[in-house]
């Protein structure tokens, strides 16, 4: 088994070297990013190795941070049709063909997702529409850090009213500055 793991491991990291969308979190654990970066339309699949793997199927795991965006029923359609495919591959190194069914799908599996989306604004407008007809909604506003009047009139007397500091703030005092170095006396 191990050496199975570790020829899928070389092949791996030579195929997706380069590859900022796979990563090699642990030895037998990796991630591949599908889809653009940072948006609704992205999601990360971590494909982790049993110690038994290519004879057992790998765990895969939708639940990391970056995918906190993705429905709960988006994620169990996405993990049913991985353990489906992955069935058919048990005893051979599965990983690069599970990355590219993942890719291959992309689209069908995000397509339920974005018409969640829609609904859930959908009812996010109606409970603020409903709020402004009925009475004005109680908002809540974020409580700022409170300063005292010393912190305050410090940071005042810092800066202008634009936010920037005074014209001159960090030149010498020349007076003081020729009264403690003398003038120099001009001899010809």
């Amino acid at each position: 088994m191990e050496e199975l793991q570790t020829e899928e491991l070389e092949a791996l990291l030579s195929i997706y070297e380069g590859d900022e969308c796979f990563k090699n979190t642990s030895p037998n654990t990796f991630q591949y990013k599908y889809g653009e970066s940072d948006t609704k339309k992205s999601f990360v699949i971590e494909v982790k190795w049993g110690p038994n793997y290519p004879d057992e199927l790998p765990e895969f795991n939708l639940d990391v941070f970056y995918n906190k965006h993705i429905s709960q029923t988006t994620k169990s359609k996405i993990l049913e049709a991985l353990k489906q495919e992955s069935e058919q591959y048990l005893g051979m190194s599965m990983t690069y063909s599970i990355f590219e069914f993942v890719k291959e799908k992309f689209e069908e599996f995000l397509e339920n997702q974005k018409e969640e989306d829609e609904v859930s604004t959908d009812v996010h407008k109606l409970c603020i529409s409903d709020a402004t007809e009925e009475e004005p909604a109680t908002i809540k506003k974020e409580k700022k850090e409170q300063l005292t009047k010393a912190q305050k009139r410090r940071a005042w007397n810092r800066v202008d009213a634009k936010g920037e500091k005074p014209r001159g703030w960090d030149w010498v005092d020349i007076v003081r500055h020729l009264s403690s170095t003398g003038s120099k006396e001009t001899s010809e």
